[in-house]
């Protein structure tokens, strides 16, 4: 197949939503339609044994939520789909931001009974700002719930989107009956529990017909054409164009958990959905035909596979093709890698890939070469951008809880931090280790990884931080930065990459700092270099 094609049929997407909306099942499910799985594992029942396919870390099994970003690659009518599967929770969000920058679509998912929820609010703004194309799936219709009309609105009105259903609800929790697919026209009958079974459709073009009365009842019938003709009185017709250019959003129907609704989402989506896109870098936009390579580093995993620990980078290719063994460009080290073993992935799989085309993501066994935002390049010298560190809302002191596994310590703190678990500051004043994380629940997941994976135990202790604050002074040298650096000296650390940073203890010491110190520029993300451009 040619590169063209190769491009052509690919469709890299992530799943966003807040904690238990079911993204994790609907992963699993698409997964089933594209024959890579046999039965979804029942996320949420722990009685059995066999966990969701995606969650492949221990924490992430004991409490039913994703923490890591997981890959999952699958084909479905020869198109072939990587799923980037993002973490719900609202303490991993920094990671959730940094996947957005690897897709090219997302399909968002809604629970019927509580709408629209804050982690979702978040996510899609930050889809927003970057004009990603958005499809809407509203989950878990065999529950009673909002109406459908209401829930529409509300997704208009909170998250700031302009929607048009492509599949509406017959009934609803215990009336529903079904799903008209205003897409194919046609229709899908539910049958309850059809967790295995991918079910028949009734082939539906025109509602007048009296034949619908006899498959779901007189009134539920006069109330679907009813419902059927406000749409195409208030909706805008879907329209291509407006929903690649992040304008638009479909809206799709479903009940992820009995498998229904999602052939329906999965059949426009591939129709639909962007093929990769160009990427901003900062020299110029690079477009996914150049035949040349180029991607970067989005997530660092360490010690995926228990057995051995290693460390992989997933690579997202932005253009040209990734081939083994072929010597590549690590930009900010400026020197040539090879990489005889990128890797594949099939949720805990992983295979060994020969050649990888734009959209797809690799994973290269990493020994500390790579760090996030890292880009790689066939030897053209560039940075892809937009893969911040936003400044963390949580401040703990990390000691050493057994003085005979110090170097086991700094390197599991180490390897973690590179992953982006969470950052690190080092106070100037004592030296000392302050880790910086976006929610309270990292801090369990450091604790639980350093045991475990480097056999390090730690404690930690508050640190009395609101903010950190990334300084860059007008002039190093003049008077006011050495009067701000000797005044905060307390306040004062380096981040991992050696850049200065105030750990500010609240908003009004910012605020006072900005007036005082008009010369001393602060900065809430760690990229505030490269936006200046």
């Amino acid at each position: 197949m040619s590169f063209e094609k190769e491009i052509a049929r690919r469709r890299t997407f992530g799943i966003i939503s807040h904690p238990d909306a079911g993204k994790t099942t609907l992963t699993e499910k698409l997964l089933l339609f594209g024959g890579a799985i046999n039965e979804a594992g029942a996320v949420k029942s722990n009685k059995i044994k066999k966990g969701a396919t995606s969650d492949f870390m221990e924490i992430e099994r004991q409490r039913g939520i994703s923490v890591s970003t997981s890959v999952l690659a699958f084909n479905y009518k020869e198109k072939k789909i990587n799923i980037l599967d993002t973490p719900g929770h609202k303490d991993f969000a920094e990671d959730t931001f940094r996947t957005l920058t690897a897709v090219d679509s997302v399909i968002v998912v809604v629970d019927v009974a509580k709408g629209v929820e804050e982690q979702t609010e978040k996510l899609v703004a930050v889809c927003r700002m970057r004009n990603i194309p958005m499809i809407v799936f509203i989950n878990k219709l065999d529950r009673e719930g909002k109406d459908a009309f209401d829930l529409m609105d509300e997704v208009e009105q909170k998250l700031g989107l302009q929607v048009t259903p492509l599949s509406f609800p017959i009934g609803m929790g215990y009336d529903f009956q079904g799903i008209y697919n205003i897409w194919e026209k046609n229709i899908n009958l539910f049958e309850g529990d059809s967790r295995k079974n991918i079910e028949e459709t009734i082939a539906f073009s025109d509602l007048q017909n009296p034949e619908l009365e006899k498959i779901i009842g007189e009134k539920p019938a006069n109330k679907l054409r009813e419902e059927i003709e406000l749409i195409s009185e208030v909706y805008p017709e879907f329209d291509r164009e407006q929903y690649l250019s992040g304008k638009l959003q479909p809206v799709f129907f479903g009940s992820a958990l009995n498998n229904f609704g999602v052939r329906e989402l999965l059949d426009c989506f591939i129709e639909i959905a962007p093929t990769p896109q160009p990427k901003a870098s900062d020299t110029r936009l690079v477009d996914s035909n150049e035949k040349k390579f180029s991607g970067f580093v989005f997530k660092i995993h360490a010690n995926m596979d228990p057995k051995h620990r290693d460390r992989l980078a997933f690579v997202k290719i932005v253009s040209g093709t990734f081939e083994r063994n072929k010597p590549y460009l690590h930009v900010r080290q400026g020197k040539n890698m090879k990489f005889s073993s990128p890797n594949a992935f099939f949720a805990e799989k992983k295979e060994i890939v020969d050649i990888s085309y734009p959209g797809d993501i690799v994973g290269l066994h990493d020994t500390g070469n790579f760090k996030i935002g890292d880009t790689l390049t066939e030897g053209e010298a560039m940075n892809f951008k937009g893969i911040p560190s936003f400044s963390p809302e949580h401040f703990r002191y990390i000691n050493n809880a057994d003085p005979l596994k110090a170097k086991q310590l700094e390197k599991g703190v180490d390897q973690l931090m590179d992953e982006g678990v969470a950052q690190l500051f080092t106070i100037e004043m004592n030296g000392r280790k302050v880790i910086g994380t976006v929610g309270a629940l990292q801090y369990e997941v450091i604790q639980y990884r350093l045991e475990h994976e480097y056999g390090a135990k730690c404690t930690y202790e508050n640190f009395p931080a609101y903010k950190a604050c990334w300084v860059l002074p007008d002039d190093p040298k003049n008077e006011e930065f050495k009067e701000f650096k000797r005044v905060k000296q307390k306040f004062m650390a380096h981040d991992k990459h050696n850049q200065l940073v105030f750990l500010a203890d609240s908003e009004f010491s910012i605020q006072m700092t900005q007036q005082k110190y008009p010369s001393v520029k602060l900065y809430f993300t760690s990229d505030y270099h490269k936006n200046e451009n």
